[in-house]
């Protein structure tokens, strides 16, 4: 990869990574300000605000930024997340200017009217009851409140309805005014970017960008417990999980593989075991979610209310079972798949935008191609094990959704699992 970095006056990092055989390009500014550092008041902020910065700026109005995209045939789209907030665009070489001019636009310069505010906070209504309506994304809301209650790391990223329906441009404005700072964004270009001209490009649009500021959220406090919410529904959907581990923590790569053997393919235990010899579940998988101090680490089965009392014990099992004994063959296994991943991805420009982004927001540098490939293959069975033991040693969490009357409690479920009580 030919990354390269620059730091402008304002604090904004600037990056790139060219490459040359591609004709479109990647332009993206990730923010690091998301769903964890609001107040219970402003839960849903961030969101709002990525949804209104394409509603109209002092230049152009939201139809017309639409258009002026689409007229080049490029796109330009957003997300939040616990801790970040992404805006971006991919573009031909040609209109890169364009992709920047924009972004930095949406940026410095969105009005947030309010008739627009009254528009979009229909839609994002609209997008919190289509979430509660599908039991396979709400279920991940109570299984995240549930790890951390009664702080922000647990909080719906979508916010309340009560939230969304009170909030005024003069509250958007204040927040980007506060988290929007130069330090605290990265403007990442990959694809047919020559640096220099990025640089230039970027240091004349951005030049609304205010300066340092210290902003940090509360620490991440999980917590375990239980959520069981009876609905009439054709499955029942199930999440068994632990704490996991963040960014900075040294079992980061051995906790990946840990996930990938447990539940990461058609090839892992749980897939093999639930699903292809006992038919179980359709749907069945692990996770990691990482964050800056903490992460949370689970297990997601969909299935037939009658085979809850099966699925249950079949999946406590495999988690002890891998909790005393790795295959070499299966460590290996696993680090192929995340290396292919990881060299998958880096064909694509959108993708080598994002890493570059989140991997600047979170370590204050861009991690080398074979630094990961490294320290992927530094896994061994002995940490494999080490780390499920520490993940499965915290009181775990259980959330289901759906018919629960053969659903064991969350005691019974503890009891099954190789957790310190």
């Amino acid at each position: 990869m030919a990354v390269q970095i620059e730091r402008l006056p304002s604090g904004l990092c600037v990056v790139s990574d060219s490459m040359p055989h591609l004709e479109t390009a990647s332009i993206g500014c990730w923010v690091n300000a998301g769903a964890r550092y609001e107040s219970i008041q402003d839960n849903g902020i961030s969101h709002v605000l990525e949804h209104m910065a394409f509603k109209g700026t002092e230049l152009r109005s939201s139809r017309a930024i639409a258009e002026e995209v689409e007229a080049v045939g490029g796109y330009l789209n957003a997300y939040t997340s616990a801790e970040h907030t992404a805006y971006f665009a991919r573009v031909l070489r040609n209109d890169i200017s364009l992709a920047v001019d924009l972004l930095a636009d949406i940026l410095q310069f969105s009005t947030f009217n309010e008739g627009e505010l009254a528009r979009e906070r229909q839609v994002i209504l609209q997008e919190i009851a289509q979430t509660r309506d599908t039991p396979d994304d709400i279920i991940f809301d109570h299984f995240q409140s549930t790890a951390y209650p009664n702080q922000a790391l647990g909080r719906s990223i979508l916010g309340t309805v009560e939230n969304v329906q009170g909030f005024c441009s003069g509250q958007l404005r204040s927040y980007m005014e506060k988290y929007y700072h130069g330090d605290r964004m990265v403007l990442c270009g990959a694809g047919a970017v020559d640096h220099d001209v990025f640089v230039r490009l970027v240091d004349d649009a951005f030049h609304r960008i205010p300066g340092c500021v210290d902003e940090t959220p509360e620490p991440a406090l999980y917590h375990g417990g239980a959520y069981r919410e009876h609905r009439d529904l054709e499955q029942l959907h199930l999440l068994i999980g632990f704490e996991g581990v963040g960014y900075h923590d040294p079992d980061y790569y051995a906790a990946q593989v840990y996930s990938t053997i447990l539940g990461g393919g058609m090839s892992s235990r749980l897939f093999q075991e639930v699903r292809e010899k006992r038919g179980l579940a359709y749907s069945v998988y692990t996770f990691g979610n990482s964050y800056t101090d903490s992460g949370v680490f689970g297990i997601y089965a969909a299935t037939d209310p009658n085979e809850v009392s099966t699925l249950v014990p079949v999946v406590c099992e495999e988690i002890c079972k891998l909790s005393d004994l790795v295959r070499e063959e299966e460590v290996l296994r696993a680090h192929n798949q995340l290396k292919a991943g990881l060299m998958m991805s880096l064909e694509s420009s959108m993708s080598r935008c994002e890493q570059l982004g989140r991997q600047l927001l979170i370590y204050g540098r861009v991690l080398d191609t074979e630094e990961l490939l490294k320290n992927i293959d530094s896994v061994d069975c002995t940490s494999v094990i080490r780390v499920g033991n520490k993940i499965t040693s915290a009181s775990p969490v259980l959330a289901a959704l759906g018919p629960i009357e053969k659903l064991e409690t969350y005691d019974q479920v503890q009891e099954r699992l190789p957790v310190e009580l």
